[in-house]
């Protein structure tokens, strides 16, 4: 199988809610000594929304197409490269599903113990 084909689960991370997935991010971080504010920083880096627009949509069960769809993606966020779930992010070709491996990047990144300032990429 092509590694940038994704369209047999593009339609299954589109429909994804983000609240089912959300706590799951919360576990990683803080299992690694990581915090919960600055996942919501790496967040709302990659999408704009501060912590208020996240509890909002936690509450509302968008789903991940609404997400980002909704989202002011980061004008860097094209600065996201390296694999994630067997997938190099950068070769995706779904734009839901890459922003969504974006967003799994930044928090591998974070757990991992990576220095914020090499997370919130800067050109």
């Amino acid at each position: 199988m092509n590694k940038t084909d994704t369209s047999h689960h593009d339609e299954r991370i589109a429909n994804m809610s983000f609240a089912s997935v959300y706590p799951h991010y919360v576990t990683k971080v803080e299992k690694k000594g990581r915090t919960k504010e600055e996942l919501h920083e790496v967040i709302e880096w990659l999408t704009g929304y501060d912590e208020n627009k996240l509890n909002e949509l936690i509450e509302q069960k968008v789903n991940f197409k609404d997400f980002f769809e909704n989202a002011n993606l980061n004008e860097n966020a094209h600065l996201i490269t390296g694999v994630i779930c067997g997938y190099r992010v950068e070769e995706i070709t779904n734009p839901t599903t890459q922003q969504c491996r974006y967003l799994d990047k930044l928090v591998d990144e974070l757990a991992k113990g990576k220095k914020m300032e090499k997370i919130l990429r800067q050109p």
